[in-house]
């Protein structure tokens, strides 16, 4: 009897503790997509837009037109930590790590080579890059995290590291790229409350200076 007794009040701990987590996780993810949306939204002030809810509370894909300076589309994946269950969370800790803003920007101007700044050991299954065995490869330090550089020519891979030196934090950027075949620049990077709308507004200002000045595109 006593013996079930415990197990019947660790279950109702557990229920409550559950309940309780699921409300604070779900309001505080809530918040989160509200602020990164509106953020985003405020900094490349798109003409169209339209978002694609990926369930539950774990966040959105936005595609914006823009049509304006060398920008004709801004697309981002927002993915959150599950904060709202209480079970979950912590294994998401583990495979997942943290909060991810996986970052599409198309260009007016044509990229014609392609580049990648890859985190050392942030992927547990290397990315699938098509035209990997024609790439050079080699390493750079950025903010003391090393990076594997994969380039056509050498100057681009230290166009994309001034910027990700020029953000708030470069650690938080894990993956950077240009891509001819879809005329992509892509971002893959954790992103931050306080420091969201800055590096937007650099993101975007890299896109509409350096990418349509052509170090990229010629």
């Amino acid at each position: 009897m006593e013996f079930s007794s415990t197990w019947i009040w660790a279950i109702m701990v557990i229920a409550a503790l559950t309940t309780i987590q699921f409300y604070k996780g779900r309001k505080l993810n809530l918040q989160l997509m509200t602020h990164y949306l509106e953020t985003i939204e405020e900094v490349v002030k798109p003409e169209d837009k339209d978002y694609v809810w990926l369930g539950g509370y774990i966040g959105f894909r936005a595609n914006y037109k823009i049509n304006r300076d060398n920008v004709r589309r801004f697309e981002y994946t927002l993915t959150l930590l599950p904060r709202h269950s209480l079970l979950y969370f912590p294994i998401a800790l583990i495979t997942s790590r943290h909060d991810k803003l996986y970052v599409v920007v198309r260009p007016f101007a044509q990229i014609k080579r392609e580049a990648h700044l890859i985190q050392k050991g942030y992927y547990r299954l290397k990315p699938d890059i098509e035209n990997e065995p024609l790439l050079q490869k080699g390493e750079v330090e950025i903010a003391g995290k090393k990076y594997e550089a994969l380039y056509e020519k050498r100057r681009d891979v230290e166009n994309l590291k001034a910027l990700i030196e020029s953000l708030s934090k470069p650690a938080n950027i894990k993956h950077v790229s240009l891509t001819p075949k879809t005329n992509v620049f892509y971002i893959l990077m954790k992103p931050e409350p306080d420091t969201i709308k800055e590096d937007m507004r650099k993101i975007v200002r890299f896109v509409n200076e350096n990418l349509k000045e052509s170090p990229f595109s010629s």
